[in-house]
């Protein structure tokens, strides 16, 4: 099989992902889902005229003309119902969201007065004036506006605006059950004995510790060695039990890169082997006959990285039917010789010049095992396929890890 560029890798992936279920959650346990119902408002917002500073109201149409001294009828608390002024001599003290009492037209802050002996009197200048800081009843919104949408991923505003409108359950996509594993027999788990012949095992905890870091929790991991069936035993119960395969290393050319071969003869089907891109071309995916997609990303720590945040989390996030973010764009802040005729994913550093402006600063590694260097990286950018210089100020995509 050819490979394919990365825009169509990205199609075929989404083609072949099942959308995921919805279930139902209480709406403070919704931050990081992604919403399966579209939220309606339940009532206008505001559902009054709502005071909106503290201090006292008044009727400024009915006072005397040069009114300065108002006469304090009562103190009334947000949550209290609303109170009638007795006359246009007369002031109500108010808090900020309680309704506006009956008979008042504006609101004047208690630092714009001065209140002694159930007086409150009005500094010279203060103008007196109606409709000052009053929050008018559905000035936001009316009752059965569309709030959310479904689709959207449900952050703190979201979450706050659900509950506003009365939803104490949210109709939300599962998130999906996720194995991550490792293969090769050279891998060594942290704070265990090594031989100088062996290496850590850490590119699982770079995939878990991406998935986390984008909101997915129903993560587990395991580690299998090069052994065919042993790796065919695990991966037949795995393809049952979980939504989600991502597995690190195996997936070339050597003789111990045993998954392109086992994985057909468990019954996943290969949508693609090889994308024409530096790094990560070895990438493959297929999906099983119960619709668990499987990610086998090439083995190189700077790869699998790249293959997580270029392909994996976007095609997590469009299985929950999130709607598509748009596209982050910046400009080099350094000219880039690119000769490969592959796509280039190429590690940056942003950072803002003195005008605030953000910059994609390159910060190449040392070949595609050199995980190091990418420490204190924001993520990588995207480059067309060369031979080419890219110069100082080329926009293009960036990818955030």
């Amino acid at each position: 099989m050819a490979a394919v560029d990365p825009q169509t890798a990205a199609r075929l992936i989404s083609e072949r992902l099942t959308c995921l279920p919805i279930e139902s959650l209480p709406v403070a346990h919704c931050v990081g889902a992604v919403l399966r119902e579209n939220v309606y408002a339940e009532r206008d917002q505001p559902p009054f005229d709502r005071v909106a500073m503290d201090g006292i109201a008044l009727a400024a149409a009915g006072a005397a003309p040069g009114a300065r001294r108002f006469r304090v009828q009562a103190l009334q608390a947000a949550g209290d119902a609303p109170l009638a002024l007795a006359s246009p001599g007369h002031c109500i003290e108010v808090m900020t969201g309680t309704v506006l009492p009956t008979g008042c037209d504006t609101i004047v802050p208690y630092e714009r007065i001065h209140l002694a002996d159930g007086w409150a009197e009005l500094q010279p200048e203060e103008p007196l004036s109606a409709g000052r800081n009053i929050h008018r009843r559905a000035s936001d919104v009316r009752q059965g506006a569309l709030l959310l949408s479904a689709g959207a991923a449900l952050r703190s505003p979201e979450v706050a605006i659900a509950a506003g409108a009365g939803m104490s359950r949210l109709r939300v996509s599962a998130q999906p059950r996720v194995m991550v594993i490792s293969t090769g027999n050279e891998l060594i788990e942290p704070g265990e004995p090594i031989a100088p012949h062996q290496v850590r095992r850490s590119n699982v905890y770079g995939i878990i510790a991406a998935l986390h870091r984008h909101g997915f929790a129903r993560v587990a991991d395991e580690h299998l060695r090069d052994d065919a069936d042993e790796i065919r035993e695990r991966l037949r119960a795995h393809l049952k039990t979980y939504d989600v395969l991502i597995l690190s290393g195996g997936v070339s050319m050597g003789r111990f890169d045993l998954l392109p071969t086992v994985l057909p003869e468990l019954g996943v089907e290969r949508v693609l082997h090889g994308i024409a891109q530096r790094p990560g071309k070895p990438l493959w995916f297929g999906s099983s006959h119960d619709g668990c997609a499987v990610f086998a990303l090439p083995g190189n720590p700077v790869s699998t990285l790249v293959c997580v945040a270029r392909y994996v989390v976007p095609a997590l996030w469009a299985a929950m039917g999130a709607q598509p973010a748009p596209p982050e764009r910046l400009a080099l802040a350094d000219s880039v010789a690119w000769e490969p005729r592959l796509t280039g994913f190429l590690p940056v550093r942003v950072a803002l010049d003195d005008w605030g402006r953000p910059w994609a600063h390159p910060a190449p590694t040392n070949g595609s095992g050199d995980f190091a260097s990418l420490a204190g990286t924001d993520g990588f950018v995207e480059l067309p396929p060369g031979p080419n210089t890219y110069a100082k100020g080329f926009v293009t995509r960036l990818y955030r890890w």
